[in-house]
């Protein structure tokens, strides 16, 4: 493992000031027309109304393609100093058979404008089902990190495989954060367990839809977004109160996302949690 695939990006919080940053998965959908932006909301208004709700967003949309320098630019400039941004790993990185040394220096040229606007906090390798924890599945995790050196790297793991006892030992190691995750309690699916492995914590919460979670013939990667179809209650967002409170009390930040994106349920969702972790008097 080289030195410079250490993850010590730079931080933008106050020094020795933990801070709990909440936000959602994306934010431009058509459908939040009305549930959460105003009627008659243009889509190139969209994410200048969105920060005035949240500091913080997960770019979901590098997922699906790479775009160009220009088009996050244009996003950092409608945002305000203080806001930041998390980008989702091309699925080239997390998704196929193999780093594509073309495919990351693009990706790593796309993000240039956030990471000199100093509003770039990070990164998602966001795996599928299907990686599960082997000898080449720890290499590929290596090679990714030291792929993508500099900025903090988080890994999400969907199967359970990656649940074992030295998990946390083994992404220290490897300078990689863990991104807990709150989904169905279906066999196979990682539990809502929430190790610190970096100097930054990291939650999504996908919801508990569990009858659309898996697609018909078995557990698979569905196509379709039914599996994040979900209106999270008080009570199970409760249920991670402590465990935020615990990860930000050791954390430099602490990222909340929350990507059951229907019909604005992600904003709302948020919103929730907002006004939960204030009332425990948490820095959200």
């Amino acid at each position: 493992m080289s030195e410079v695939a250490a993850q010590s990006g730079e931080t933008h919080a106050e020094p020795n000031k933990a801070r709990i940053r909440i936000g959602t998965s994306g934010y431009s959908f058509p459908d939040w027309v009305g549930p959460f932006y105003p009627p008659g909301t243009r889509s190139g208004d969209f994410l200048s109304w969105y920060a005035r709700h949240f500091d913080i967003v997960e770019i979901n949309s590098t997922y699906y393609g790479i775009p160009h320098p220009r088009v996050l630019e244009q996003m950092e400039r409608k945002t305000p100093d203080h806001f930041r941004f998390i980008a989702k790993l091309h699925r080239s990185m997390t998704h196929e058979s193999g780093l594509v040394p073309s495919a990351v220096t693009e990706f790593r040229a796309a993000l240039e404008p956030l990471r000199a606007a100093r509003k770039l906090d990070g990164l998602l390798a966001q795996f599928p089902w299907a990686f599960r924890r082997t000898p080449h599945a720890l290499s590929h995790l290596e090679r990714l990190r030291d792929a993508l050196p500099g900025d903090p790297l988080f890994v999400e793991f969907r199967h359970d495989s990656w649940n074992t006892p030295d998990l946390a030992e083994v992404l220290r190691e490897r300078h990689l954060g863990y991104c807990a995750v709150d989904e169905p309690a279906l066999r196979g699916l990682m539990p809502p367990i929430a190790p610190l492995t970096a100097e930054d914590a990291y939650v999504r919460f996908h919801g508990r839809n569990a009858k659309n979670w898996w697609a018909s013939g078995g557990p698979r990667e569905r196509t379709s977004g039914d599996r994040y179809d979900w209106e999270y209650t008080a009570a199970e967002l409760g249920e991670w109160v402590e465990k935020i409170a615990e990860l930000s009390r050791k954390a430099r930040s602490t990222y909340l996302f929350f990507n059951n994106c229907h019909a604005g349920q992600a904003a709302r969702s948020a919103k929730l949690m907002q006004e939960m972790l204030r009332q425990q008097h948490l820095p959200a």
